[in-house]
């Protein structure tokens, strides 16, 4: 409060004198000396009238372009941010070495090319380091690997790694915190890099969590306690970001706007969002890939004890479930709906959806042994 009062007094003084600079000019006065009755009359009105204007649109050229800067700055990723500080620095160094020699050129271009010149090399200083950041900053980064690599003693059984692969921040989607699975994973202590949640996220969950649908308000706050597990994971680093990019427009569009542009990964289990993103060249790492890519491998064959807990969709069928959720199909296996059998695995079908495994009871499957025999 008090810095709005003071902002706004320095801009009615600053209307103020130049309404005096305005009155002095119409009423032909030099100096306060030469004030006179008649020119008072003049400057007199145009000090209020100024002053008065400058009171009024105060707010309008300071607090409105401060909080518009505020919110730009904000949308804008730091590494975007500190490119453009530093290209406008370098722009302006470069201005300031042409500044003199561009002055002993004649008039008008002596007074006028260093001003342009100001103009025209901030402007691609910035221009450049924005646009190009990434890659001066892997040029850099190349060179510094490089360096330090003629620096190490050689060594017969040193593998390079590709270190070009990882990425040093992980960008969490709505559905993957809802789902829950990835405080598990990151529990296990398999997460290397920062999962990071931005704003636009965090909204949409506390959106979701005020939702008038009970289901919906109980995925919304299921949300928000995962993250607060994850904030309570050792060894786990969490971060909320503020950039909200406008140039997208749905929540989707953004995380992969921000994915592309900070060149971190997105972890999601969206099918639409994996195929749009990676479409875009953004990593994806998809949580329902990661667990069908531990589950237990079964081949064709093999024997194991199942719960039939429910009718399948062809005659005869029963179907259950293995311990990591993976569905086995049972024929013939509707007699024995509610029983722990044992069955031997036929076929294994991977399907976009997971596996899934077809067995037959092992009493049916020494029938046809048996009836294959007498043949």
């Amino acid at each position: 409060m008090r810095w709005g009062l003071l902002l706004r007094v320095l801009v009615t003084l600053i209307f103020a004198l130049l309404g005096w600079e305005l009155g002095r000019q119409l009423a032909g006065v030099d100096t306060l000396k030469s004030l006179t009755l008649s020119s008072a009359r003049i400057i007199v009105p145009a000090i209020v009238v100024s002053g008065l204007i400058g009171l009024v649109a105060a707010p309008w050229l300071t607090f409105r372009p401060a909080h518009a800067l505020r919110s730009s700055l904000r949308q804008i990723p730091t590494v975007q941010l500190m490119a453009a500080t530093v290209g406008l620095a370098v722009g302006l160094t470069i201005a300031a070495l042409l500044a003199y020699p561009l002055s002993l050129l004649p008039n008008p271009f002596g007074t006028i090319l260093p001003f342009v010149g100001v103009i025209v090399m901030g402007y691609l200083g910035v221009t450049m380091m924005v646009l190009r950041h990434r890659e001066i900053l892997t040029f850099f980064r190349l060179q510094n690997e490089s360096q330090n690599q003629r620096d190490l003693p050689k060594l017969p059984l040193l593998d390079k790694g590709k270190g070009d692969g990882f990425t040093q921040t992980m960008l969490l989607d709505t559905s993957v915190i809802i789902d829950g699975r990835i405080a598990d994973v990151a529990d296990t202590g398999f997460l290397w890099a920062v999962l990071a949640v931005p704003r636009f996220i965090l909204n949409e969950l506390q959106y979701i969590a005020d939702s008038a649908e009970v289901l919906r308000r109980n995925r919304g706050r299921r949300g928000l306690e995962v993250l607060d597990r994850l904030q309570q994971i050792e060894n786990v680093e969490i971060e909320f970001l503020d950039q909200d990019p406008v140039e997208a427009q749905h929540v989707d569009e953004k995380l992969v706007y921000l994915g592309r542009e900070m060149g971190a990964a997105i972890v999601t289990n969206d099918y639409n969002l994996n195929r749009v993103a990676k479409l875009q060249g953004v990593r994806v790492l998809n949580i329902n890939e990661l667990a069908n890519a531990v589950k237990s491998v079964v081949l064709p064959g093999e024997e194991m004890s199942i719960h039939v807990i429910q009718e399948g969709k062809e005659a005869n069928q029963g179907v259950g479930y293995l311990d990591d959720g993976t569905m086995v199909v049972v024929e013939q296996g509707r007699r024995s709906l509610g029983a722990q059998i044992s069955v031997r695995v036929t076929k294994v079908l991977q399907t976009n959806a997971g596996r899934l495994i077809f067995a037959v009871p092992e009493e049916v499957q020494e029938r046809r042994r048996a009836f294959e025999s007498v043949r």
